[in-house]
């Protein structure tokens, strides 16, 4: 009978559980992509965390990946100096972020501060609604403050993608942006949307910039550093 009974609640709390998950936005349901090569890089990052000398955190998709390749002159010359790793996987969503806070990043740093820049796969991919995409951030900082409470975070509004500014995934990126800004408590949680700094007087955005209307060329890995370096100082205490 116990075992009976046993069973029973075992398939009860299974079936509650989906259901909970089937009632959440999937930017909300930690998710893990089970790449082998995306994998490993998540590890690195856990090594990176367990070590515990990193001040600085970049969090992010492949934007913020791309630190690594068109962004590596800047990062060496900017960010470097200040202890940073970069833990931005490409095609990140912000419940692929989430799984890998639940599964070994951050554990074991003692960080000074995090960049975050996520949400531009929710649209690109999904098209989420804004309002999910912002949850899924949302649930990101509260996990970053609850695993690091003394860490700051620098929350970024997602990047300008497609070319025009009527772009229906550029209108959606502008929703979410409202949404996130309302993040900051100006204590522990910080905003800054750099939109303006990567688009033309007209809204457009340049090939320049983004050669694919998406990810950054060196100018504009540039841009984004010189834009938020002052702020990631003071925040860090530099």
């Amino acid at each position: 009978m116990k075992r009976l009974l046993l069973s029973i609640f075992c398939f009860w709390a299974t079936a509650t559980s989906h259901a909970q998950d089937a009632a959440l936005p999937k930017a909300l349901i930690p998710d893990p992509r089970p790449d082998a090569g995306l994998i490993k890089r998540h590890e690195s990052f856990n090594e990176i965390s367990k070590k515990g000398e990193a001040q600085l955190i970049f969090l992010g998709d492949s934007i913020t990946q791309g630190w690594e390749g068109a962004g590596k002159e800047v990062w060496a010359k900017t960010w470097e100096p200040l202890k940073a790793a970069n833990f931005g996987i490409g095609g990140d969503r912000t419940e692929h972020v989430l799984w890998r806070l639940q599964n070994g990043n951050y554990d074991g740093l003692k960080a000074k501060l995090t960049v975050l820049m996520i949400g531009t796969n929710n649209t690109g991919h999904r098209m989420d609604p804004a309002a999910d995409t912002a949850a899924g951030v949302k649930a990101i900082v509260e996990k970053l403050r609850t695993k690091q409470p003394q860490m700051k975070v620098l929350v970024l509004g997602v990047f300008p993608r497609a070319e025009k500014a009527e772009d229906p995934q550029r209108v959606r990126t502008n929703e979410i942006n409202q949404l996130i800004s309302k993040l900051a408590d100006g204590q522990n949680v910080f905003y800054l949307d750099l939109s303006q700094t990567f688009l033309q007087p007209d809204g457009t955005l340049s090939k320049d910039i983004a050669p694919d209307f998406l990810h950054l060329s060196p100018k504009g890995y540039e841009l984004w550093a010189h834009a938020i370096e002052p702020k990631v100082k003071e925040l860090m205490g530099k």
